[in-house]
Protein backbone atom coordinates (compact mmCIF):
# COMPACT_ATOMS: atom_id res chain seq x y z
CA UNK A 1 0.00 0.00 0.00
CA UNK A 2 2.83 2.36 0.93
CA UNK A 3 4.29 1.74 -2.05
CA UNK A 4 1.31 2.62 -4.18
CA UNK A 5 0.93 5.70 -2.31
CA UNK A 6 4.27 6.44 -3.70
CA UNK A 7 3.67 5.68 -6.66
CA UNK A 8 0.28 7.92 -7.00
CA UNK A 9 2.09 10.58 -5.62
CA UNK A 10 4.83 10.72 -8.40
CA UNK A 11 1.70 10.10 -11.06
CA UNK A 12 -0.43 13.04 -9.47
CA UNK A 13 2.71 15.53 -10.06
CA UNK A 14 3.67 13.94 -13.69
CA UNK A 15 0.03 14.04 -14.98
CA UNK A 16 -0.13 18.03 -14.00
CA UNK A 17 2.72 19.16 -15.99
CA UNK A 18 1.23 16.72 -18.79
CA UNK A 19 -2.07 17.84 -19.49
CA UNK A 20 -1.05 20.56 -21.94
CA UNK A 21 -3.29 22.05 -25.21
CA UNK A 22 -1.96 20.87 -28.54
CA UNK A 23 -2.10 23.62 -30.79
CA UNK A 24 -2.62 21.61 -33.76
CA UNK A 25 -6.19 20.19 -32.99
CA UNK A 26 -7.00 22.92 -30.06
CA UNK A 27 -8.28 19.87 -27.91
CA UNK A 28 -6.54 19.06 -24.57
CA UNK A 29 -5.69 15.73 -23.77
CA UNK A 30 -6.09 14.62 -20.36
CA UNK A 31 -2.87 12.80 -19.11
CA UNK A 32 -4.92 11.93 -15.93
CA UNK A 33 -7.24 9.40 -17.92
CA UNK A 34 -3.96 8.28 -20.04
CA UNK A 35 -2.25 7.19 -17.40
CA UNK A 36 -5.40 5.65 -15.57
CA UNK A 37 -5.84 3.20 -18.50
CA UNK A 38 -1.97 1.63 -17.35
CA UNK A 39 -3.08 1.48 -13.70
CA UNK A 40 -4.06 -2.12 -13.88
CA UNK A 41 -0.93 -2.75 -15.22
CA UNK A 42 1.46 -0.55 -13.02
CA UNK A 43 0.01 -1.96 -10.01
CA UNK A 44 2.30 -4.73 -10.72
CA UNK A 45 4.77 -3.90 -12.77
CA UNK A 46 6.04 -1.14 -10.19
CA UNK A 47 9.54 0.91 -9.91
CA UNK A 48 10.50 -2.59 -7.97
CA UNK A 49 9.45 -5.21 -10.88
CA UNK A 50 12.14 -6.88 -12.74
CA UNK A 51 12.59 -5.18 -16.16
CA UNK A 52 12.79 -1.17 -15.09
CA UNK A 53 8.56 -1.07 -16.77
CA UNK A 54 8.29 2.46 -15.89
CA UNK A 55 11.05 3.58 -17.62
CA UNK A 56 8.39 4.06 -20.49
CA UNK A 57 6.91 6.75 -19.18
CA UNK A 58 10.49 8.78 -19.88
CA UNK A 59 10.20 7.80 -23.59
CA UNK A 60 8.43 9.27 -26.53
CA UNK A 61 6.09 6.09 -25.70
CA UNK A 62 5.20 6.93 -22.47
CA UNK A 63 4.50 11.10 -22.85
CA UNK A 64 0.69 11.02 -22.07
CA UNK A 65 0.32 14.79 -23.19
CA UNK A 66 0.72 13.71 -26.70
CA UNK A 67 -2.64 11.80 -27.69
CA UNK A 68 -0.97 9.47 -30.16
CA UNK A 69 1.04 7.85 -26.99
CA UNK A 70 -0.40 4.23 -26.74
CA UNK A 71 -1.38 2.67 -23.43
CA UNK A 72 -0.02 -0.91 -22.12
CA UNK A 73 -3.03 -2.63 -23.61
CA UNK A 74 -2.33 -0.65 -27.13
CA UNK A 75 0.89 -2.58 -27.50
CA UNK A 76 -0.07 -5.57 -25.06
CA UNK A 77 -3.28 -6.71 -25.91
CA UNK A 78 -6.29 -6.56 -23.38
CA UNK A 79 -4.40 -9.73 -21.77
CA UNK A 80 -7.25 -10.45 -19.58
CA UNK A 81 -6.08 -14.25 -18.84
CA UNK A 82 -2.70 -12.17 -17.54
CA UNK A 83 -4.69 -10.05 -15.49
CA UNK A 84 -6.24 -12.77 -13.58
CA UNK A 85 -3.35 -15.06 -13.70
CA UNK A 86 0.58 -13.57 -13.82
CA UNK A 87 1.53 -16.81 -14.67
CA UNK A 88 0.18 -16.46 -17.79
CA UNK A 89 1.52 -14.26 -20.44
CA UNK A 90 -0.03 -10.84 -21.84
CA UNK A 91 -1.02 -11.60 -25.49
CA UNK A 92 1.90 -9.96 -27.16
CA UNK A 93 5.26 -10.32 -25.50
CA UNK A 94 8.05 -8.46 -27.12
CA UNK A 95 10.78 -9.54 -25.17
CA UNK A 96 13.17 -11.03 -26.94
CA UNK A 97 14.61 -13.96 -24.13
CA UNK A 98 11.37 -14.53 -22.88
CA UNK A 99 10.15 -17.64 -23.73
CA UNK A 100 6.78 -16.51 -24.08
CA UNK A 101 7.99 -14.37 -26.75
CA UNK A 102 5.01 -13.90 -29.57
CA UNK A 103 5.78 -14.36 -33.35
CA UNK A 104 8.37 -11.73 -35.16
CA UNK A 105 5.14 -11.08 -37.15
CA UNK A 106 2.70 -10.42 -34.39
CA UNK A 107 5.06 -8.16 -32.95
CA UNK A 108 5.99 -6.08 -35.78
CA UNK A 109 2.36 -5.90 -36.97
CA UNK A 110 1.75 -4.43 -33.63
CA UNK A 111 4.15 -1.77 -34.47
CA UNK A 112 3.42 -1.01 -37.36
CA UNK A 113 -0.58 -0.43 -36.03
CA UNK A 114 1.26 3.34 -35.50
CA UNK A 115 3.94 3.23 -37.46
CA UNK A 116 2.75 1.76 -40.86
CA UNK A 117 0.87 5.06 -41.20
CA UNK A 118 1.11 8.65 -39.95
CA UNK A 119 3.67 8.31 -36.69
CA UNK A 120 7.08 8.15 -38.63
CA UNK A 121 5.66 5.59 -41.20
CA UNK A 122 8.14 2.84 -42.67
CA UNK A 123 6.40 2.29 -45.86
CA UNK A 124 9.51 0.72 -47.37
CA UNK A 125 9.30 -1.63 -44.47
CA UNK A 126 7.22 -4.68 -46.46
CA UNK A 127 9.43 -6.66 -48.40
CA UNK A 128 12.65 -5.23 -47.11
CA UNK A 129 15.92 -7.51 -46.51
CA UNK A 130 15.05 -7.29 -42.87
CA UNK A 131 11.14 -8.02 -43.11
CA UNK A 132 12.12 -10.61 -44.98
CA UNK A 133 14.78 -12.47 -42.79
CA UNK A 134 12.51 -12.52 -39.77
CA UNK A 135 13.89 -9.29 -37.77
CA UNK A 136 11.92 -7.57 -35.33
CA UNK A 137 11.32 -4.18 -34.21
CA UNK A 138 12.24 -4.99 -31.13
CA UNK A 139 15.72 -7.01 -32.06
CA UNK A 140 16.91 -3.48 -32.24
CA UNK A 141 14.16 -1.19 -30.27
CA UNK A 142 14.23 -1.20 -26.54
CA UNK A 143 11.29 0.78 -26.10
CA UNK A 144 11.37 0.87 -22.64
CA UNK A 145 14.30 2.25 -22.42
CA UNK A 146 14.88 6.21 -21.81
CA UNK A 147 18.30 5.86 -24.02
CA UNK A 148 17.86 3.28 -26.93
CA UNK A 149 21.45 2.27 -28.29
CA UNK A 150 20.24 2.20 -31.48
CA UNK A 151 19.26 5.78 -31.66
CA UNK A 152 23.05 6.86 -30.31
CA UNK A 153 25.33 7.58 -32.64
CA UNK A 154 28.00 6.07 -29.92
CA UNK A 155 26.28 2.55 -29.54
CA UNK A 156 24.17 1.97 -32.63
CA UNK A 157 26.76 0.03 -34.48
CA UNK A 158 27.21 -2.30 -31.36
CA UNK A 159 23.48 -3.08 -32.01
CA UNK A 160 23.82 -3.17 -36.00
CA UNK A 161 27.29 -5.52 -35.59
CA UNK A 162 24.99 -8.13 -33.67
CA UNK A 163 24.21 -9.53 -36.87
CA UNK A 164 26.32 -7.87 -38.73
CA UNK A 165 29.16 -9.12 -37.74
CA UNK A 166 31.78 -9.47 -40.99
CA UNK A 167 30.59 -5.79 -41.45
CA UNK A 168 32.45 -5.13 -37.48
CA UNK A 169 35.70 -6.70 -38.74
CA UNK A 170 35.70 -4.26 -41.80
CA UNK A 171 36.12 -1.09 -40.19
CA UNK A 172 39.03 -1.91 -38.21
CA UNK A 173 41.28 -2.85 -40.99
CA UNK A 174 43.92 -0.31 -42.50
CA UNK A 175 41.24 1.66 -44.40
CA UNK A 176 37.24 1.88 -43.59
CA UNK A 177 35.28 4.91 -43.12
CA UNK A 178 35.40 6.15 -39.66
CA UNK A 179 32.57 4.32 -38.16
CA UNK A 180 35.11 3.17 -35.29
CA UNK A 181 36.79 6.56 -34.86
CA UNK A 182 35.33 9.08 -32.34
CA UNK A 183 34.85 12.98 -33.02
CA UNK A 184 35.82 15.39 -30.70
CA UNK A 185 32.97 15.56 -28.95
CA UNK A 186 32.77 11.53 -28.59
CA UNK A 187 30.60 9.84 -30.84
CA UNK A 188 31.68 8.07 -34.16
CA UNK A 189 32.10 10.91 -37.43
CA UNK A 190 30.10 7.79 -39.04
CA UNK A 191 27.19 5.61 -38.12
CA UNK A 192 25.27 2.91 -40.09
CA UNK A 193 22.07 5.04 -40.95
CA UNK A 194 24.11 7.43 -42.76
CA UNK A 195 24.50 5.33 -45.62
CA UNK A 196 21.60 2.50 -44.63
CA UNK A 197 17.94 2.64 -43.82
CA UNK A 198 16.93 -0.26 -41.71
CA UNK A 199 13.26 0.15 -42.37
CA UNK A 200 13.74 -0.40 -45.91
CA UNK A 201 14.90 1.49 -49.05
CA UNK A 202 13.88 2.13 -53.32
CA UNK A 203 17.59 1.31 -53.18
CA UNK A 204 20.27 -1.85 -53.13
CA UNK A 205 21.55 -3.13 -49.82
CA UNK A 206 18.44 -0.65 -47.68
CA UNK A 207 20.91 2.47 -48.41
CA UNK A 208 19.55 5.96 -47.76
CA UNK A 209 19.40 6.58 -51.64
CA UNK A 210 18.03 4.98 -54.62
CA UNK A 211 22.00 3.59 -55.68
CA UNK A 212 25.17 3.31 -54.15
CA UNK A 213 26.62 5.96 -56.43
CA UNK A 214 23.76 8.65 -55.17
CA UNK A 215 24.85 7.57 -51.58
CA UNK A 216 28.50 8.22 -51.83
CA UNK A 217 28.48 11.08 -53.39
CA UNK A 218 26.42 12.76 -50.54
CA UNK A 219 29.61 12.51 -48.71
CA UNK A 220 32.26 12.64 -52.06
CA UNK A 221 30.95 15.82 -53.69
CA UNK A 222 34.51 16.02 -55.86
CA UNK A 223 33.50 12.39 -57.49
CA UNK A 224 29.94 13.71 -58.70
CA UNK A 225 31.28 15.09 -62.07
CA UNK A 226 29.95 14.92 -65.03
CA UNK A 227 33.05 15.11 -66.05
CA UNK A 228 34.81 15.93 -69.88
CA UNK A 229 35.79 12.46 -69.26
CA UNK A 230 34.09 9.98 -67.42
CA UNK A 231 35.88 6.61 -66.00
CA UNK A 232 33.08 4.01 -67.01
CA UNK A 233 33.63 1.47 -63.94
CA UNK A 234 33.19 4.84 -61.77
CA UNK A 235 30.02 6.06 -63.63
CA UNK A 236 28.66 2.57 -62.78
CA UNK A 237 29.05 1.63 -59.44
CA UNK A 238 31.53 2.78 -56.71
CA UNK A 239 31.91 -0.65 -55.44
CA UNK A 240 33.36 -1.96 -58.69
CA UNK A 241 37.02 -0.89 -57.41
CA UNK A 242 36.20 0.47 -53.14
CA UNK A 243 34.44 -2.09 -50.43
CA UNK A 244 32.63 0.54 -48.46
CA UNK A 245 32.80 -0.90 -45.00
CA UNK A 246 37.11 -1.57 -44.86
CA UNK A 247 39.61 -2.95 -46.53
CA UNK A 248 43.26 -3.95 -46.32
CA UNK A 249 44.68 -1.65 -49.06
CA UNK A 250 44.34 1.92 -49.35
CA UNK A 251 41.77 4.16 -50.24
CA UNK A 252 39.23 1.42 -49.86
CA UNK A 253 39.97 -0.36 -53.10
CA UNK A 254 38.87 -3.83 -53.20
CA UNK A 255 42.58 -4.85 -54.31
CA UNK A 256 45.47 -2.77 -55.03
CA UNK A 257 47.10 -1.34 -57.84
CA UNK A 258 48.21 -2.88 -60.39
CA UNK A 259 45.87 -5.52 -59.98
CA UNK A 260 42.96 -3.74 -59.65
CA UNK A 261 43.31 -1.93 -62.66
CA UNK A 262 44.15 -4.66 -64.51
CA UNK A 263 41.25 -6.86 -64.18
CA UNK A 264 39.95 -4.45 -66.90
CA UNK A 265 43.32 -3.15 -68.36
CA UNK A 266 44.86 -6.44 -69.55
CA UNK A 267 46.16 -4.63 -72.57
CA UNK A 268 50.19 -5.21 -73.41
CA UNK A 269 50.56 -1.24 -72.10
CA UNK A 270 54.43 -0.95 -73.19
CA UNK A 271 54.31 -1.71 -76.49
CA UNK A 272 50.85 -1.28 -77.71
CA UNK A 273 49.04 2.27 -78.86
CA UNK A 274 45.94 2.79 -76.68
CA UNK A 275 46.67 -0.48 -74.94
CA UNK A 276 44.52 0.04 -72.04
CA UNK A 277 41.69 -1.13 -73.95
CA UNK A 278 42.94 -4.03 -75.43
CA UNK A 279 42.21 -6.94 -73.65
CA UNK A 280 43.23 -9.91 -75.97
CA UNK A 281 45.60 -11.34 -73.71
CA UNK A 282 42.88 -11.70 -70.74
CA UNK A 283 43.56 -10.60 -67.25
CA UNK A 284 47.23 -10.74 -67.44
CA UNK A 285 49.82 -8.03 -68.85
CA UNK A 286 51.15 -8.99 -72.10
CA UNK A 287 53.52 -8.51 -74.54
CA UNK A 288 52.42 -8.53 -78.09
CA UNK A 289 49.26 -10.34 -76.88
CA UNK A 290 51.23 -13.10 -75.41
CA UNK A 291 52.25 -13.76 -71.22
CA UNK A 292 55.80 -13.03 -70.83
CA UNK A 293 58.05 -16.18 -69.40
CA UNK A 294 58.94 -15.86 -65.83
CA UNK A 295 62.25 -15.14 -65.93
CA UNK A 296 61.52 -12.39 -69.03
CA UNK A 297 62.34 -8.76 -68.02
CA UNK A 298 59.25 -7.56 -67.20
CA UNK A 299 57.75 -5.09 -68.87
CA UNK A 300 56.92 -1.05 -67.94
CA UNK A 301 53.95 -1.44 -65.94
CA UNK A 302 54.53 -4.57 -64.32
CA UNK A 303 58.14 -2.95 -62.78
CA UNK A 304 56.52 0.58 -61.72
CA UNK A 305 53.26 -1.21 -60.47
CA UNK A 306 52.02 2.44 -59.76
CA UNK A 307 49.31 3.37 -62.86
CA UNK A 308 47.98 6.58 -60.21
CA UNK A 309 51.36 8.30 -60.52
CA UNK A 310 50.99 8.64 -63.82
CA UNK A 311 46.65 8.90 -64.51
CA UNK A 312 45.55 10.57 -61.26
CA UNK A 313 42.06 11.52 -62.12
CA UNK A 314 41.04 8.40 -62.57
CA UNK A 315 37.33 9.71 -61.30
CA UNK A 316 37.18 11.59 -64.31
CA UNK A 317 38.87 14.44 -65.91
CA UNK A 318 37.31 17.86 -67.24
CA UNK A 319 40.97 18.51 -69.08
CA UNK A 320 40.89 18.82 -73.18
CA UNK A 321 43.52 16.36 -72.98
CA UNK A 322 42.56 13.75 -70.29
CA UNK A 323 41.17 11.18 -71.99
CA UNK A 324 43.66 9.23 -70.16
CA UNK A 325 43.01 10.48 -66.78
CA UNK A 326 46.27 12.26 -66.09
CA UNK A 327 47.35 15.17 -64.78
Amino acid sequence: MKRWCHIAGFCAFVLGCLAVPLAATGQTVSAKAAVEKDKECTSCHDADARGHILTIYQTKHGNKADARTPSCVTCHGQSAAHIKDSDTAPDVVFGEKSKHVSAVSTRNDTCLTCHGKNILPQTDWAGSQHETRGVACTSCHNLHAPDQKVLSKTTQAEVCFTCHKAQRAQIHRLSSHPLAVTGIDGPPKMVCSDCHNPHGSTGPTMLVKNSVNETCIVCHADRRGPFLWEHAPVTDNCINCHTPHGSANASLLKTRVPYLCQQCHSGDHGAQINSASNLAGGNVTTVNGIQQPGAASPRAQMAARACLNCHVLIHGSNHPAGSKYQR
